[in-house]
């Protein structure tokens, strides 16, 4: 092949950029593209703290205030892993927002403990993450793909119950299960899934997000909207580090640790998808930029009274599928997101979603982290034997504990908290049977495929 051919199959393999990384398009251009990226994100930043706080049983007031914070921290954090503090942040096009992977986690540790427990935990086990950006040469090899896949695919299991309870109208609900509740999850359902497969562009990229305002208005005359905390929300709030406290529980602590490590998994692949997008490989300053921010703004998240922040991977994707990976566009979203959470109403609209609307959202948001495992684990793992027999055990048994947790009652109460956390048990599982099985010939589990994986995560 001669040179001149070289080149033109360069061109033509090379990724398709409107903006790279350190171009800064006009504002009559950037700020819509921010505001994308801000639809993008925006239902998954709010529903998680959503979705915990209803499990866990906070007050209206509560609930509101931890959804503002939730928005505030978010674009603190999208601003630091953007334009960085020294080391901390990657200095890359990256979206931060409330991690998915600590909902089960925090779940179990508020409905034993309380809320000051959750923030006790996110702050001291946080540290871990950064000891991972530090090393995370030598520790990658301990999570192959079967390892992260299996843990990512249980992370959306374990909140099958929760969807579904939501979408049936709450836990506890007198109204719970009724027709009116069923069929408006249903619509939002229904909604999000016809946008997303039928449609391009931003009807696609922001499918949920117009499904759940559909299902707001719809929620009108059925009588389940309740705007009463609007009224009464303020316009403008400054937040208060540790406004519920904070406690220190050990099997917490550990719980939220081993939840910092699977979504140490996840940013590192964020990273090396983003870096992708415009055909290069993250280097060392940029990885363990990207975890030490996930770390450092988590531990901020706990003390702001915020769940733990990480990198949002359908961001990546938008910068995928618009060629436009310019950092100045994503810091834009980062200043719209703070703006947003120094206004209480704005969080107390959000705080009103009705539980139908929630639940047929959070049906489609966790079904997808589910498919992602499911991906990862079908695109990198040879389904042989021994594998699928890992699979199999790690996902029975992290189901099993968070489907019957009355099996548990008669072991003490901090292993009964450890053992009836879905992730820790089932993610254990993968991770040691993966380490102690005899390996099939030609088993695909090197460092490799854990590189190819997280790229294309």
């Amino acid at each position: 092949m001669s040179d001149a051919d070289s080149a033109a199959s360069a061109r033509a393999d090379a990724p398709l950029i409107e903006y790279d990384i350190d171009d800064e398009p006009p504002l009559s251009e950037a700020i819509p593209l921010g505001i994308q990226h801000l639809l993008a994100m925006f239902l998954s930043t709010v529903a998680l703290p959503l979705v915990i706080a209803g499990a866990i049983g906070l007050e209206p007031a509560e609930t509101t205030f931890i959804v503002q914070m939730a928005l505030l921290v978010a674009g603190i954090a999208t601003i630091v892993q953007v334009y960085s503090i020294g080391p901390v942040g990657a200095r890359l096009p990256i979206v931060m927002g409330t991690s998915a992977i600590f909902v089960a986690p925090l779940i179990d540790i508020g409905t034993t403990f309380g809320l000051a427990a959750i923030f006790g935990a996110v702050i001291v086990a946080a540290p871990l993450e950064i000891v991972i950006g530090y090393f995370y040469d030598d520790l990658r090899r301990f999570f192959p793909p079967l390892v992260t896949g299996t843990v990512v695919m249980l992370v959306g299991l374990t909140l099958i119950p929760v969807a579904i309870d939501y979408s049936a109208g709450g836990p506890g609900a007198p109204t719970y299960g009724n027709f009116e509740n069923l069929a408006l999850a249903g619509l939002v359902f229904a909604v999000a899934i016809g946008l997303n497969q039928y449609f391009d562009g931003l009807l696609s990229i922001s499918s949920v997000l117009i499904a759940v305002v559909l299902g707001y208005l719809v929620a009108v005359p059925l009588g389940l909207l309740d705007l009463s905390g609007v009224g009464n929300a303020g316009w403008i709030a400054i937040p208060m580090p540790l406004e519920y406290g904070v406690e220190f529980h050990p099997s917490a602590i550990l719980i939220a640790a081993f939840a910092y490590v699977v979504t140490s998994i996840e940013t590192i692949g964020d990273v090396e998808g983003t870096t992708g997008t415009v055909g290069r490989r993250a280097t060392t300053e940029e990885m363990r930029g990207g975890l030490y921010a996930d770390g450092f703004m988590s531990m901020f998240a706990g003390l702001f009274n915020a769940f733990p922040n990480t990198s949002f991977s359908q961001n990546v994707g938008l910068i995928g599928f618009t060629g436009v990976a310019s950092k100045f566009v994503v810091g834009i979203c980062g200043v719209f997101l703070v703006v947003l959470g120094l206004i209480p109403k704005v969080a107390a609209l959000v705080a009103a979603m009705p539980n139908p609307v929630l639940g047929g959202a959070a049906v489609v948001l966790f079904g997808m982290i589910f498919s992602i495992g499911l991906r990862i684990v079908s695109e990198s793992v040879d389904l042989n034997r021994r594998n699928l027999t890992i699979v199999a055990v790690s996902v029975v048994l992290g189901v099993g504990v968070e489907v019957r947790p009355a099996a548990l009652e008669q072991l003490p109460g901090d292993l009964q908290v450890l053992v009836g956390s879905g992730l820790l048990v089932g993610g254990v599982t993968a991770l040691v049977l993966n380490a102690i099985l005899p390996r099939e010939g030609g088993d695909r589990q090197g460092v490799t495929q854990v590189e190819d994986t997280e790229r294309t995560s």
